[in-house]
């Protein structure tokens, strides 16, 4: 495995893109919000197109995507939480890159959610529950995907992001001297 790239994924709010920024900042790579790069790419917020033509449409459009990172080096990538849904592509995507699972606690998610400005304006209910139910529901469905695509997992709820930021670097370091190693 080459260690060109890091990917992080894990579930809404959980620190991807906070803890991404100053991971690049700090290797000197470029950040990437794949959220961000859908928008741009759609023309519209993730909440305008989940409205015009559903969930269907913008895991199309995260998937191609997510497939034009597969060779792309130097990069930093915030994954969207659904991102470990496309497994073929993630199974690819784990081979030549170091994934960092950022986990948090189901109640920090909910508490991070609900102060977030953007939640309302920009990210869709992904069911029709509340959001406690929610949170817990769809998390509970991906802990496997997550599990399977990660190299390392950090717990983000007991840690500052700085914190978080220290113990990627770490184990990212570790990782790419095993591949010299090799």
């Amino acid at each position: 495995m080459k260690m060109d790239k890091i990917l992080l994924i894990g579930f809404r709010a959980s620190g991807k893109s906070s803890v991404g920024k100053e991971l690049a900042r700090k290797l000197g790579m470029k950040f990437v919000d794949l959220d961000e790069e859908i928008e741009k790419y759609a023309g519209r917020s993730i909440k305008d197109i989940v409205a015009e033509k559903g969930w269907d449409e913008f895991r199309r459009i995260e998937k191609e995507l997510l497939e034009r990172l597969s060779g792309q080096k130097g990069l930093i990538v915030a994954l969207g939480g659904g991102a470990v849904l496309h497994q073929e592509v993630m199974e690819k995507l784990k081979k030549e890159s170091f994934v960092i699972w950022l986990y948090a606690e189901p109640e920090d998610i909910v508490k991070r959610i609900r102060q977030d400005k953007k939640t309302s304006s920009q990210r869709p209910a992904l069911t029709g529950f509340s959001l406690e139910t929610e949170v817990k529901k769809v998390l509970s469905e991906r802990l496997p995907l997550y599990e399977k695509f990660s190299h390392i997992k950090i717990n983000t709820s007991s840690f500052s992001i700085e914190e978080v930021v220290q113990k990627a670097l770490e184990a990212f370091k570790e990782e790419v001297v095993k591949c010299q190693r090799k």
